[in-house]
């Protein structure tokens, strides 16, 4: 098993246990937000049921008002009868003025057609003679209160004015301030839940709480959000027993809300924090090795260099003492193709240099240099669509160099027995170039995996030529290479992608 290999077991196997421990987490952080969702509705509801309860116990203490105001009025009118029945000709008064002396709690002021007060009652006892204090008490009763008329003697009239107690003037106060207690409490409640509290339209804001004061004005906002709540949870409905009802508009508490989404937002965090990361560390781990390629390709170039100059020397020394010319020829493209190495490693990590040249002019000289070193089983051609030329910018000392890599691959793959087609293809923009075998084949798995380096299929082999290849086409020439196409036992074809 290769290295890569190895590094795509770990890599799935650190995936796998990622997978389990994120599910783990999120399964554990939903099961106490779940719990926490739970006591917080549990919250919610007490609240509502109390509000509810509130609602009745105020309806309830309104209606006994409501009672209680009716029962003042027939007091009044009860002490207005009585007060007619004493102008008019009785034969036993003890029960009209036990009436009228019964009234202890209701103020009146009796008064003749003409408004003058006539005589009073329950009113304050130091200013009862005060004629001023009368008028100005008789305004305010029939303000709130619409005079009694009474008919007396010979058709002369008496009105009888009156107000509340005291006792359910206070009561009515205290009745107020439950209310205003009430809406209080609806609007600051302790279960922390979003509530807004309308009239009967739905529309008008009587109060609200734990909401964006300034966003509930605008009427748009405020309807999304009570339908939103009305969603949620039934709308409570408050009647105080004037006939009038209100509404009050609740939902979860912001709290829940952000429980809710806490654990994927945590998550969330985590992956872009570890995606980060792993960006990071990818970039400087090519970096690095950029820097071994670059100096591993420097350190090969000058050792080279050495024996290199020394062949020329060799060979020029054998030409003198008459070495045949076939000989002679054959070692001279030897050196020659080993200047061509030394040169393409030394321009590994610098800016090359590229040229606008015809592509099936140095194919052609790549396959015949190849040709020669290869064995006779191999089959050669090179198709270019009944094109003479085919041009492109190109580095031609490292693109003889893929295209060296990538047949001597080839042979392999068909153990030295087979067939090598290239063709090439003109495009608009680009010049596609097909480098097609009948060898064993790649697995569709394994498409991208073969140029990363280290792969390799051989017993001996290094897994560095296809790795360089992709690296001469998509870093200095700014194409493109992959695996087009492959079948198993069939043969493989890779495409070369260059720029026009």
């Amino acid at each position: 098993m290769n290295i890569y290999s190895k590094k795509q077991k770990w890599k799935l196997w650190l995936f796998v246990t990622a997978i389990v421990i994120v599910g783990v987490s999120l399964w554990y952080t939903n099961t106490l937000v779940n719990k926490i969702a739970q006591e917080e509705r549990r919250k919610v509801k007490l609240w509502a049921d109390a509000i509810q309860k509130k609602v009745k116990l105020v309806k309830y203490t309104h209606e006994l008002f409501d009672k209680m105001s009716v029962d003042e009025r027939k007091k009044v009118e009860l002490w207005a009868e009585a007060t007619r029945q004493l102008s008019r000709d009785l034969t036993d008064y003890s029960f009209v003025l036990k009436v009228v002396s019964d009234n202890t709690t209701v103020p009146v002021i009796l008064a003749d057609e003409n408004g003058i007060p006539v005589t009073s009652r329950n009113l304050d006892k130091n200013k009862e003679t005060d004629k001023a204090y009368l008028k100005q008490q008789m305004e305010e009763m029939r303000a709130v209160q619409t005079p009694i008329e009474i008919t007396i003697y010979k058709g002369q009239k008496n009105y009888l004015y009156f107000k509340d107690s005291k006792l359910f003037s206070e009561l009515k106060t205290t009745m107020d301030d439950l209310i205003k207690s009430f809406i209080s409490e609806v609007a600051v409640n302790s279960a922390s839940v979003p509530v807004i509290y309308t009239d009967s339209t739905k529309q008008n804001v009587i109060a609200a709480g734990n909401v964006d004061t300034t966003k509930i004005k605008n009427k748009t906002f405020l309807q999304n959000t009570i339908a939103t709540m009305a969603s949620q949870n039934q709308p409570i409905e408050v009647e105080f027993g004037d006939g009038s009802k209100s509404y009050i508009f609740y939902q979860e508490s912001m709290l829940l809300t952000q429980l809710k989404y806490y654990p994927y937002v945590m998550f969330g965090i985590i992956g872009l924090f570890l995606l980060v990361a792993y960006l990071l560390f990818s970039t400087a781990r090519r970096v690095e090795q950029n820097q071994v390629w670059v100096g591993m390709a420097k350190e090969t170039a000058h050792q080279l260099g050495t024996p290199l100059s020394s062949l020329i020397a060799w060979l020029e020394y054998l030409k003198s003492k008459g070495l045949d010319i076939e000989t002679s020829s054959e070692i001279e493209k030897d050196v020659k193709r080993l200047e061509t190495i030394t040169e393409r490693f030394s321009k590994i990590g610098s800016v090359p240099k590229l040229d606008y040249v015809d592509v099936i002019k140095v194919l052609e000289d790549s396959v015949n240099y190849m040709k020669s070193r290869t064995s006779k089983n191999v089959a050669f051609s090179i198709s270019a669509e009944n094109q003479k030329e085919m041009m492109a910018q190109l580095n031609v000392p490292l693109f003889e160099w893929v295209i060296e890599n990538l047949i001597r691959n080839a042979v392999d793959a068909m153990n030295g027995n087979g067939a090598i087609t290239i063709a090439l293809s003109d495009q608009t923009q680009f010049v596609y170039i097909d480098i097609t075998d009948t060898g064993k084949g790649i697995q569709k798995s394994k498409y991208k995996t073969v140029f990363e380096p280290g792969y390799t299929t051989k017993q001996r082999g290094w897994g560095l030529g296809l790795s360089l290849t992709k690296r001469i086409i998509e870093n200095y020439h700014s194409g493109k290479i992959f695996v087009k196409s492959s079948e198993p036992d069939k043969g493989t074809t890779f495409r070369i992608v260059l720029n026009k």
